[in-house]
């Protein structure tokens, strides 16, 4: 599977993806989660049958995403679970908002870790719920969780918990520990839990992934694990994904105030190459991981021998870099600066929550050769100013 990982600038610019055409043609972008590599062989086998057959119709997959989740679940985390108690969907945004409105009502509060994902704050705001911080703290070597502060003052209409793990920017892959330490949280909270874990598949030797249903059945009973190949396998456009009830019951629940046919279905092209990835699709994801371990070490010690000003906490999983740009003093947002003067494309901080102007997310899911040039033309304006 050699040249994996190996395009250049003008084949990426070439794809019609929104990653290579949000900025404008003289910009590097490093932003959206989406890899700069190609596909698993399995991926592009199963879409070319496709196309040879012409299976354009009515698709009969009914089972098919739920089978391959439970499957991929026991043999990559040794968690097992019931097809019967998965939904398939299009989108995990989908799955935030809709649980959202299942489990709570108007005016209710919603505990979410920031900095976060960005749609997960929309799925609290926009449907009229309130958003209660989890900010997460640096300890001077890792971003960690502190639930200790909502115990003392917990609000009487606090219902759930979204939990992004492993976690969206900073990179976490939180320990069984951790873990224990959530679960018992929402327990004694009695909180329904959003857990996203679509980052699952890219964890770093020393960390591991642990689903937080797997915990025990009682965690299990109210989490709802929502997942996808999307990000791991460089599919997202396919728009297919699962979401994973604990229990019938939660499940039960979920489904008396979201109608089916609200939520639609993934179509065929995403439900086939998620199955070929989640059954076949290893060798390539560990070739893929090999090169984002690469990355992300080259990326760690550059910024901290070249410009120790901008600190990054080693992700333990993910290939995004949560840059901490605030002992730059800038006079203007981190991601606004690096676009300007350095001509790069990251995720602006303050889109991760309205405290972290001072940050950038980077995406280093690149070439290597592409991330050097995005490296030092950040570096070319931190030194020009």
């Amino acid at each position: 599977m050699t040249g994996a990982t190996d395009f250049d600038i003008a084949t990426l610019r070439a794809r019609r993806t929104n990653k290579w055409h949000k900025f404008p043609p003289d910009v590097l972008p490093a932003w959206v989660a989406d890899m700069d590599f190609g596909v698993a062989p399995s991926i592009t086998a199963a879409l070319a049958r496709l196309t040879r057959d012409q299976e354009y119709g009515y698709a009969a997959r009914d089972g098919v995403l739920a089978a391959a989740f439970a499957r991929r679940m026991e043999r990559r985390f040794g968690w097992r679970t019931d097809p019967a108690d998965t939904v398939a969907i299009g989108d995990l945004v989908q799955a935030s908002f809709s649980s959202v409105m299942a489990f709570s009502e108007p005016g209710d509060a919603i505990l979410l870790q920031l900095p976060s994902y960005p749609p997960f704050m929309r799925a609290i705001e926009d449907t009229g719920r309130r958003q209660i911080a989890i900010p997460m703290r640096d300890d001077g070597t890792r971003w960690v969780l502190d639930l200790g502060a909502h115990e003392a003052a917990r609000d009487p209409r606090l219902r759930m918990l979204i939990f992004c793990h492993p976690q969206n920017p900073t990179g976490r892959a939180f320990s069984r520990a951790e873990l224990e330490g959530v679960a018992d949280f929402a327990i004694r909270h009695d909180l329904v839990v959003v857990s996203d874990e679509i980052h699952a598949d890219i964890v770093y030797p020393g960390n591991k992934h642990i689903p937080l249903a797997s915990l025990h059945p009682e965690i299990a009973a109210r989490t709802i694990t929502i997942t996808s190949a999307t990000k791991s396998f460089n599919i997202p456009a396919l728009r297919c994904a699962v979401m994973h009830f604990g229990a019938p019951a939660l499940k039960d629940r979920f489904g008396q105030r979201i109608p089916s046919r609200l939520l639609g279905s993934p179509g065929v092209t995403g439900v086939d190459a998620t199955v070929a990835a989640w059954d076949d699709g290893q060798p390539w994801l560990d070739e893929i991981l090999a090169q984002l371990r690469a990355n992300r070490d080259w990326l760690a010690a550059t910024l901290a021998a070249e410009f120790p000003a901008v600190t990054m906490r080693v992700p333990e999983a993910t290939y995004l870099a949560w840059l901490d740009c605030r002992a730059l003093d800038l006079p203007c947002p981190a991601g606004q600066f690096f676009l300007d003067r350095g001509r790069v494309g990251l995720n602006f901080g303050e889109t991760f929550g309205a405290n972290y102007a001072a940050f950038a997310r980077l995406n280093f899911a690149t070439p290597a050769a592409i991330l050097r040039e995005i490296v030092a033309r950040m570096g070319e304006a931190v030194r020009r100013r």
